[in-house]
């Protein structure tokens, strides 16, 4: 069970500029999904971290929403909570994969997201995931996030330089004299 397992967390990470987190959360189950905010905001706030939330109605929307966000508003990273129980059709794993697979892509295409969505099988296995004092996914969500733009920051300003030429050697502009010109 998730409450005895125990394995390696990352030390929470520190910033030197301010932090924008949106915690966007499907609050379906309202004792689940506020568990879960309450864990997300905490860890985000450990970190120095201004934190918005905004509710979707259902877990499908929440990366509508995120997407939304990262196009239109000014956010570092961002947080996705919500919970998915297994019923008695495949709605589950529709909204399951489709949500995960969602979140995934915009992950690869740069924007932050940590996600907290759980999915599974009874409501008790979602109380312990989401009770900040259990497994606290909703924290661990948040950190994710945080750790990604942590990442980020770190790595914005180098570059790998252009085309066959090392980082940092300089390029000369056809038809100048050697050393007059540079770009």
């Amino acid at each position: 069970m998730a409450e005895s397992e125990t394995h390696y967390t990352l030390p929470a990470p520190s910033f030197d500029k301010p932090v924008r987190m949106l915690i966007v959360v499907a609050p379906y189950y309202k004792e689940i999904a506020d568990h879960m905010v309450k864990g997300a905001r905490e860890m985000a706030e450990s970190c120095g971290a201004v934190v918005d939330i905004v509710e979707v109605p259902g877990a499908l929307e929440i990366p509508t929403a995120i997407k939304l966000a990262a196009r239109m508003a000014d956010y570092d990273c961002f947080t996705a909570l919500g919970c998915v129980i297994r019923g008695e059709t495949t709605h589950y794993d529709t909204v399951c994969n489709d949500s995960s697979r969602a979140i995934q892509l915009m992950g690869l295409e740069g924007i932050l997201i940590g996600n907290g969505i759980l999915t599974v099988e009874n409501y008790d296995q979602a109380e312990v995931r989401a009770n900040t004092a259990k497994a606290n996914k909703g924290g661990g969500a948040a950190a994710a996030a945080l750790h990604l733009l942590a990442l980020s920051r770190k790595w914005a300003n180098r570059t790998k330089g252009i085309g066959f030429r090392p980082q940092g050697e300089s390029v000369r502009i056809a038809g100048e004299a050697e050393g007059t010109k540079t770009a």
